[in-house]
């Protein structure tokens, strides 16, 4: 973070009390997130990663629209503050928002510590909050995506992410990827998607009362709300703490429903039917798989920022045979 750069930007921007101060915040994978603050303010600013990055990832403006659209409707994002698309302060796009406070459970270790009823309550506001932006007008964010065919685009894209991030080769992703590309359902809705939306990419409220935000919102467009649901239902498999990096979370507290539950709760809520969610959640494990190459790929090269990149790659021919299992049904 070069604070030479960012002060006279920032102090032009928003003004700034006093000298300015950053600080790396651990969790992401894949964007670099930081806490800033001038002693007076506290801010977060988001910029893509260093090194290898795919086309249309880490789109910082893309997800600076996004929280500015949906700040003030009924889906809890941070305040936007200011976008940078100057690449000589930082070499790259960022964007600045409000900090929010309250408690982000990224692991075991924030989770077993919860009583049962607590970490039941976490689990169902997670669903509420989905289910209150998929229900979200997608004219907020009128012209931002293509929703007509985007699940079969989306499958696609993942597919050639996968090729331009890959380090090896695995043929089990191929054999997958032509299975979901002969599944595809019809959409149900159109809803403005989140794209990665898990537990740790919200924040709860300090007082128990639901999620203050969600962030993160990289991968979001316009599409097929299931997608989001099927990707929530991965992250609920422990196979991907070698991804996030962290003990798993939700295995670490009996109160938390299981997959099954999450489900039921959403399809209550939201009036979807999830008879085609078996496609839905393989899709998920194709499209964390790839996020995990990517990540395996940033480490390889020495260009990673934080701690436990070294495990992703591993993680990567399970997800991708677990996706395989859910076609194969029970």
């Amino acid at each position: 973070m070069d604070l030479e750069r960012l002060t006279p930007y920032l102090e032009s921007a928003v003004g700034l009390a006093g000298p300015l101060r950053a600080s790396l915040i651990a969790g992401g994978r894949s964007n670099l997130t930081y806490r800033l603050t001038d002693g007076r303010a506290d801010w977060v600013l988001r910029r893509p990663p260093v090194g290898h990055v795919l086309p249309t990832a880490h789109d910082m403006a893309r997800e600076y629209r996004v929280i500015d659209a949906l700040h003030g409707t009924g889906v809890p994002v941070p305040a936007p503050v200011v976008l940078c698309r100057d690449r000589d302060v930082l070499g790259a796009d960022f964007y600045v928002m409000e900090r929010v406070e309250g408690p982000v459970l990224r692991g075991a270790e924030d989770t077993a510590g919860l009583a049962p009823e607590e970490a039941e309550r976490c689990a169902l506001s997670l669903v509420e909050t989905l289910v209150a932006l998929h229900a979200t007008d997608p004219a907020v964010l009128e012209g931002f995506g293509r929703p007509e065919g985007f699940t079969a685009r989306q499958v696609s894209r993942w597919a050639r992410q996968w090729s331009l991030s890959a380090t090896r080769e695995l043929p089990e992703v191929a054999e997958l990827v032509g299975r979901l590309e002969r599944a595809v359902p019809p959409a149900q809705r159109v809803s403005v998607v989140h794209g990665d939306y898990r537990l740790d990419n919200v924040i709860f409220a300090p007082d128990g009362g639901g999620i203050a935000a969600v962030i993160d919102w990289e991968l979001s467009t316009l599409g097929d709300p299931l997608t989001d649901l099927g990707l929530l239902l991965v992250y609920w498999d422990p196979v991907t703490e070698d991804v996030t990096g962290t003990r798993h979370a939700a295995s670490a507290n009996p109160g938390f429903p299981d997959r099954d539950a999450l489900a039921r709760a959403y399809a209550d809520a939201s009036g979807l039917d999830l008879s085609p969610l078996d496609f839905y959640v393989a899709f998920g494990y194709l499209k964390l798989a790839v996020i995990a190459e990517g990540i395996h790929s940033r480490y390889l090269a020495g260009q990673t920022v934080g701690e436990g990149f070294e495990r992703a790659g591993a993680a990567v021919p399970r997800l991708v045979a677990a996706g395989l299992a859910v076609l194969d049904g029970p």
